[in-house]
């Protein structure tokens, strides 16, 4: 696959350093602070989730994100009337609506754009209308690129999770499968977005899709963070995302 020369761009997501900081209680280490380390470092943007059990980032996390990043911030929701509200009062540049079970520990696929159109779509409609920028995360599958479409969604986010689980002749097959789902939504008109289990190891074969302009990536560049420090996780992540292209 040929690279490609258009710049792509790095959301680091910051829940895990609330999930730190809940395990203790109390205020430290501060997510936002975090925040702006990984723009320091060269993050293009901040991706946080706010989970219904409030199990990491929470509704101080994001006041605080809105008001205090010079990046962009990515809000990452259930589609729940509760969380459109959240969204609607501190108006984020950009919405992700992803699925969520309480039971899980992180989230475990793509949300179901074509079974749940009825339900997405005045959500979507509600989004946009308010200025924030509308993303669905699904799976690399033609029937969800094309729900993601009628609903008139900006961006999709394909689940690189199953990419990031495989190996050999399996992981390729993955990858061809996200490839063939980031040119049809391209062909489309939408903005190719990617992220879940990505690493040092696999992402430059993900970053060299040329349709795609955004990777989110957050367990793993926090983990990493504990032994060389935010920054220069941040920095060769983005290194590695830019030698890919």
């Amino acid at each position: 696959m040929a690279a490609d020369t258009s710049p792509l761009r790095l959301g680091v997501n910051i829940d895990h350093v609330a999930t730190v900081r809940n395990a203790r209680g109390g205020g430290l280490p501060d997510p936002v602070r975090a925040a702006l380390l990984a723009a320091q470092a060269g993050a293009d943007g901040i991706t946080a989730h706010l989970r219904e059990d409030r199990r990491h980032i929470t509704d101080a996390d994001i006041e605080r994100l809105s008001t205090g990043l010079a990046i962009p911030l990515n809000l990452e929701m259930a589609a729940t009337e509760e969380m459109l509200a959240i969204a609607l009062r501190h108006r984020p540049h950009a919405a992700c609506i992803v699925p969520e079970k309480r039971e899980e520990r992180t989230t475990e696929g793509g949300i179901d754009a074509a079974g749940q159109h009825a339900r997405l779509a005045p959500m979507v409609r509600a989004l946009g209308d308010a200025g924030i920028r509308v993303s669905l995360f699904i799976e690399p599958d033609p029937r969800q690129i094309a729900a993601a479409v009628s609903l008139g969604a900006p961006v999709v986010e394909l689940h690189t999770g199953r990419y990031a689980e495989l190996a050999g002749a399996d992981q390729v097959a993955e990858l061809r499968r996200l490839a063939d789902a980031a040119a049809l939504a391209a062909k489309n008109g939408i903005e190719v977005h990617a992220g879940h289990g990505l690493t040092f190891d696999n992402v430059a074969p993900v970053a060299a899709i040329p349709q795609v302009r955004e990777l989110n990536i957050g367990h793993f560049l926090i983990g990493e963070a504990i032994f060389v420090g935010l920054e220069a996780s941040v920095a060769r992540m983005k290194a590695l995302m830019e030698a890919a292209r």
